[in-house]
């Protein structure tokens, strides 16, 4: 009998990663530590058992007949399942690992705290502008033993997240970029320092330096970079933005004011994508094009229209500091909704930014107002109608209200999408109270 094939965690990736390997004749043992109503409706089609939350002195048993064990994303480090599976001598997998091992296309690949989706959306659609085949997949609605079906795709471009780099037994890819780091996950990492080991695992298959894109404007990420990695993010760095131009090395790529989103953060991810994708294979004028149409992705900094003089901006997926204050430091003067759930991380580099006022929200909302007591005008909310009115009063005509958290968004909402579906939804009803 041939050896079996654990899987810890039933969310999308797992089930994608049981339904593949029973394709493939394999024995396969399932375990959720928290199987919902749709984890266990998913097993019942796959026609296996699971084993629920099982206890620490469990998992010898579970593992005994196993050769190999894949870990779904966000399986925290100190998990009873890692230290049994070096004392039964298993192999702990992430799902890129199955991946490999099935397939040998190219993948290219993003990481860093902030802004991986919005550039492996913008490198995909510039090397479908340029002719070759390209897929989205990893951390996103396509995992990549589902995305290798896909016989017509000739490269993969991975989001990839700390959990899936650092639960690889090895990293298989291509060029990738990372783009930023900040404390973030400390929920899931063991501290700090392991988050940035696997974030720094994305350049660990390169094999010629130039491969690594790099933003050279973050201290961690360029302390990380191999000599002759190509950098952005700074005036003398290979992909960068001179004289209004977004230049890679000499050759100019598009002119910002053509760039359809020029806050900041966009010019970085602009940047990041256009080095990537052009080190990939794509063509200068394929990555002008996108972005020069690129609006960018719902809950992002995504202006969801003016009620009564007052802008509103749905940045839900801002879900760290760090990208809460990336996002006020775009809109200076706005009015910040924040707050949700802790993720471990600290909120007083909150307290650093200039909003014209804060409302909080959610578990987090007294480590909100601390943040930025005696810095500016500080209100606490009990829902989002609550939140949105206070901003609202507090912006005044001409003003800003922003919701970027800078926390989780499972007080509340079951995902960082239905917050920010929630805010707009609000403020469309303030649109037809007028």
């Amino acid at each position: 009998m041939s050896p079996a094939v654990l899987v810890l965690g039933m969310g999308l990736t797992g089930r994608a990663v049981a339904e593949t390997l029973l394709r493939r004749g394999e024995d396969v043992r399932l375990v959720d530590d928290r199987p919902d109503e749709k984890v266990l409706r998913a097993v019942r089609t796959l026609g296996l058992d699971l084993t629920s939350a099982p206890t620490v002195g469990e998992w010898a048993g579970l593992l005994d007949g196993c050769d190999r064990i894949v870990v779904s994303p966000g399986v925290p480090d100190g998990h009873p399942v890692f230290e049994s599976a070096v004392r039964a001598g298993v192999v702990v997998l992430d799902e890129s690992d199955l991946a490999a091992d099935w397939d040998a296309r190219p993948r290219c690949a993003v990481t860093g705290t902030d802004g991986k989706t919005t550039v492996v959306t913008l490198v995909t659609e510039m090397l479908e502008r340029s002719g070759i085949r390209a897929l989205a997949a990893g951390n996103n609605e396509t995992p990549l033993v589902a995305a290798i079906d896909d016989a017509e795709a000739e490269v993969f471009v991975v989001e990839a997240s700390s959990f899936r780099l650092g639960h690889a037994r090895s990293v298989h890819l291509g060029p990738s970029a990372w783009l930023n780091f900040a404390p973030d996950h400390l929920d899931v990492h063991a501290d700090l320092a392991s988050y940035e080991a696997a974030k720094a695992r994305i350049w660990e298959s390169i094999d010629d330096p130039a491969d690594a894109i790099a933003n050279l404007s973050d201290p961690v990420v360029r302390s990380h970079a191999p000599e002759g990695a190509t950098g952005f993010g700074t005036d003398i760095a290979e992909c960068r933005v001179e004289g209004g131009v977004l230049l890679l090395g000499d050759d100019a790529i598009i002119t910002v004011d053509e760039i359809s989103r020029r806050m900041p953060h966009d010019l970085l991810n602009a940047q990041a994508a256009t080095a990537l994708a052009i080190r990939v294979g794509a063509s200068p004028e394929g990555c002008a094009e996108v972005l020069r149409c690129f609006n960018g992705l719902p809950h992002r900094m995504q202006f969801l229209g003016e009620v009564g003089g007052v802008r509103f901006v749905d940045d839900s997926k801002a879900t760290t500091p760090h990208a809460t204050l990336s996002a006020v430091s775009a809109l200076p003067g706005a009015v910040l909704i924040a707050g949700g759930r802790s993720k471990g991380l600290d909120l007083a580099p909150l307290g650093s930014a200039a909003p014209r006022a804060v409302v909080a929200i959610g578990e987090a909302a007294d480590e909100v107002v601390a943040a930025f007591r005696g810095r500016c005008p500080v209100s606490t909310a009990d829902s989002m109608e609550s939140a949105v009115a206070r901003a609202r009063q507090a912006a005044g005509d001409g003003g800003v209200v922003l919701l970027s958290p800078g926390c989780s968004s499972f007080d509340w909402y079951s995902s960082y999408a239905e917050r920010g579906d929630d805010f707009a939804r609000v403020v469309r009803a303030l649109e037809v109270l007028r």
